[in-house]
């Protein structure tokens, strides 16, 4: 699946310990960035601006200028800002004198699986792009990279759709209560079950594989597991949360330091093997169509609406996330 750059001395141990190092560093600015207002804050506003005025001018003959990643790097970075903004923006009605919070605004609550939706769909028209324009190989536009179009690539834009339809309950995306061990308000979404996120990293991986080849080893691998092992462990029920956070701040990285995915010591290329194309498509493609069949059996059993109500409630995890929320907002400060 994978080629290491071994001409240049690099060897499997070091291209691991990289990968090692890339997924820790992920992990633990996920960390430091959702438990702190003020870094998040630093993180994913004042540095994008900095970075996007160093893009355009002293980095304009390096940085990926394509529709695609410049889409890729903002539309994750505007998930990051307003997820901020659902999680501590509140204030007091002049009028009436009572205190409001922008997770309570069912409006406000539309622009998680907006932004998400918008951030599939940016794949899946690449993945159709590719299939329709690179049959026989070729360089894409930047000439960063040589990808193959095929088969794959419709199957696994089939997946991204359905993965689209089959993001349910946003009306029940609440916060999290603060506690001694956890001070983060993380935006839970119970209705996020595992195993939806579990076909999302399925196509995810074969999206990066298919459209970003030379970078699936990190962009495929690293910063896809990084939010999900933290969804599943110390920061339940925000995996939507955290994989915007890794998301943008990779993507910063790579627009400011591209040599290191495309040229460096420790690049990885793919093997552009088609039999492994075929494969992985085809799991994200089954992978999403079990969970539409799911989504479909719960509506039919308890007939209600996935997309005006929450679906899995009767489902334990959705309970031990549920658990987590705060029943009631009282401001404690910033």
């Amino acid at each position: 699946m994978f080629l290491f750059n071994f001409d240049v001395g690099t060897s499997v141990i070091s291209v691991w310990l990289v990968w090692i190092a890339v997924f820790a560093l992920l992990f633990v600015l996920n960390e430091v960035t959702r438990r702190s207002v003020i870094v998040a804050f630093l993180c994913f506003i004042i540095m994008p601006i900095v970075l996007s005025i160093l893009w355009f001018t002293v980095l304009k003959d390096t940085t990926y200028t394509d529709w695609f990643h410049l889409a890729k790097v903002y539309s994750s970075t505007a998930g990051c800002i307003g997820f901020w903004c659902i999680r501590h923006l509140h204030g007091k009605n002049k009028k009436t004198g009572k205190e409001w919070r922008l997770s309570t605004n069912r409006i406000a609550l539309c622009f998680p699986p907006l932004i998400l939706a918008i951030n599939i769909c940016e794949a899946v028209v690449r993945d159709i792009e590719i299939g329709i324009n690179y049959t026989s190989g070729g360089f894409l536009q930047d000439e960063a990279m040589y990808v193959l179009g095929g088969s794959w690539n419709f199957m696994n834009a089939a997946a991204g759709i359905i993965s689209i339809i089959t993001i349910t309950g946003w009306f029940g995306i609440s916060i999290r209560k603060m506690t001694k061990k956890d001070k983060s308000q993380d935006m839970l979404w119970p209705d996020m079950m595992w195993f939806w996120i579990i076909a999302y990293d399925i196509w995810n991986f074969a999206y990066t594989y298919n459209c970003l080849p030379g970078h699936a080893w990190y962009c495929g691998f690293a910063l896809l597991l990084a939010p999900t092992v933290c969804a599943f462990t110390i920061g339940k029920g925000a995996w939507l949360q955290h994989r915007a956070h890794t998301l943008a701040l990779w993507c910063m990285f790579a627009q400011t330091f591209p040599a290191f995915i495309d040229k460096g010591r420790f690049a990885v290329s793919s093997t552009y093997n088609t039999t492994a194309l075929t494969i992985w498509s085809a799991a994200a493609l089954a992978a999403n169509v079990l969970v539409l069949i799911f989504m479909i059996y719960k509506v039919v059993k308890t007939k209600r609406n996935p997309y005006k109500d929450e679906l899995y409630v009767d489902m334990k995890k959705y309970k031990e996330v549920k658990a987590l929320a705060e029943s009631e907002y009282s401001y404690k400060g910033i």
